[in-house]
């Protein structure tokens, strides 16, 4: 697991038949002090996490394949969580 900031999101008219109907977000990992760790990558996301909030992503590729319900899929990380500390707005 990993926890990451949505930046912003994706979109592709052109893409794998397996990210049909999923929201792709793009997501900067996050050290535990909260500070910004390595380049920012692609996720997708179900729980409609908005730019500005904090995830927690997993890329366990069986746990993936299952969400999405397909074994062929490219997707590599997911948000699983949104944590309970998020500012309100």
């Amino acid at each position: 697991m990993l926890h990451a900031k949505v930046i912003g999101h994706a979109t592709s008219t052109v893409k794998h038949s397996s990210l049909n109907g999923w929201r792709m977000l793009l997501v900067q990992p996050l050290k535990s002090d909260g500070s910004r760790e390595g380049i920012p990558f692609i996720a997708i996301d179900e729980l409609g996490s908005r730019v500005g909030q904090k995830v927690i992503l997993a890329s366990d590729g069986k746990f993936v394949s299952e969400a999405m319900g397909t074994k062929n899929t490219p997707v590599r990380w997911m948000v699983i969580a949104q944590p309970d500390d998020q500012p309100e707005r």
